[in-house]
C-alpha cells in the first residue's frame, strides 16, 4: 500500500482549485488536471511512499504484473485504467473519443470510455453531453463548417454529487466552473471538434480533428445524461455504485468513522479522497487527506480506514 504523486496538465482552460483546495504541490500557473493513477506514456504516476518510493507506477506493475494488478486485468502489466482530479476554470472544447477497435487502428492507443463524479460546480455551471435531438452527418458537418455547432449540443445543468458516464462517441464538454474526479480507460485519445476559436500559448488556434470526428461520433438524440445512484447506509459509512462496466468499477464512500474493506486477488484498489482526512491501516497505515491517492496491490487482504472523508473506490 502506498500513495500516488499525480502527473500535472497545464491546459489553457485550467485553474488553480487543485492546487488551493486540494493541495497539489505543483508549480504550474494553471493545473488543468492531475493524473492520479497513470501508466500512460503521456502522464506518468510516481510512487509517493513506502519501498518503491520514487519509482514510476509502471515500472511497479511492469515488475510484478497480475500479482499486484489482480485476476480481472486485462493487461499482462500494465493498467487499464487512468484516474484524474480535472479543474476547468474555463469550458474544454466540445469533443469525442473513439472506440478500442478505432483508436487501436488510427492512433496506436486505446478508445475512452469514462465516468464524470462532480465534486464542484459553481452556480449554474453546464455541461455538454450529446446532442438534443436527433442529427444526420450532412447536419453535423455543416454545424461545425458553420460554427453553429453551439445550436444543437444538449446542455446540461450540473451541481456537485451528478455523475455522467461517457461512452465512446458521446461528443461532450465539461463546463466553466466545474472541477471532477474522472475513471477513464487508458488512453489519451481526444478528438477536438469546436473549441470556441481559443488560441494556445503559441498564439495559434489548437488542432481541431473533424474528419475523425465525423467517423466516430454518435449523431442520435442523448436523454438522461446524469446516471442516478444510491448511498446505501450502514454503521458508520454510507456507500453506493457510481458506475460498473467491463474496464472499471467505482463506487462512493462517506465514512463518518470506520469501514473495512478487502482488496482480494481479483484486482487492485484505488482510494482517490474527495474530502476530510484519515488513517489506512493494513499491513502498514498511512494517513491521508484531501486531494490525495492511494494505490493498494491485489491480494493485499483486509485494510480499514478510520476517519471523516469521502472517497471513490476504483477497482477493475
Amino acid at each position: 500500500m502506498f500513495k500516488l504523486q499525480p502527473s500535472f496538465k497545464d491546459y489553457l482552460w485550467g485553474g488553480t482549485k487543485l492546487r488551493t483546495d486540494f493541495g497539489k504541490d505543483c508549480s504550474l500557473d494553471k493545473v488543468a488536471e492531475s493524473w492520479e493513477l497513470s501508466t500512460h506514456k503521456d502522464g506518468l504516476t510516481i510512487i509517493g511512499s513506502g519501498d518503491y518510493k520514487g519509482e514510476t507506477l509502471l515500472s511497479y506493475v511492469e515488475k510484478y504484473g497480475k500479482e499486484v494488478l489482480g485476476t480481472k486485468c486485462s493487461l499482462e502489466k500494465d493498467i487499464p485504467i487512468l484516474i484524474k482530479f480535472i479543474d476547468a476554470k474555463e469550458a474544454l472544447s466540445i469533443q469525442v473519443h473513439p472506440d478500442n477497435e478505432y483508436a487501436l487502428k488510427n492512433e496506436n492507443d486505446f478508445g475512452k470510455t469514462e465516468m464524470w463524479y462532480v465534486i464542484d460546480a459553481e452556480p449554474d455551471a453546464k455541461l455538454i453531453y450529446g446532442f438534443k435531438e436527433d442529427i444526420t452527418k450532412e447536419q453535423f458537418k455543416n454545424a461545425i463548417e458553420t460554427n453553429t455547432l453551439e445550436k444543437l449540443v444538449n446542455e446540461v445543468d450540473v451541481k456537485a454529487g451528478d455523475v455522467f458516464f461517457i461512452t465512446p462517441g458521446t461528443m461532450h464538454a465539461i463546463g466553466k466552473g466545474i472541477v471532477i474526479a474522472e475513471i477513464q480507460q487508458r488512453s489519451n485519445v481526444t478528438y477536438r471538434i469546436y473549441d470556441f476559436g481559443r488560441v494556445g500559448a503559441d498564439g495559434k488556434t489548437r488542432e481541431l480533428h473533424i474528419d475523425k470526428a465525423l467517423d466516430v461520433t454518435k449523431l442520435e438524440c442523448t436523454k438522461n445524461a446524469k446516471k442516478q445512484y444510491t448511498l446505501n447506509k450502514f454503521e458508520g459509512y454510507e456507500r453506493g455504485t457510481l458506475a460498473t462496466c467491463e474496464y472499471f468499477n467505482v463506487d462512493l464512500l462517506n465514512i463518518n468513522d470506520n469501514i473495512t474493506l478487502n482488496c482480494d486477488e481479483t484486482s487492485f484498489n484505488c482510494i482517490t479522497i474527495l474530502e476530510g482526512k484519515c488513517i489506512i491501516s493494513g499491513k502498514e497505515s498511512l494517513e491521508a487527506k484531501k486531494g490525495e491517492s492511494i494505490f493498494i496491490p491485489a491480494s493485499y487482504g483486509q485494510y480499514t480506514i478510520n476517519g471523516k472523508c469521502k472517497i471513490i473506490l476504483s477497482t477493475l
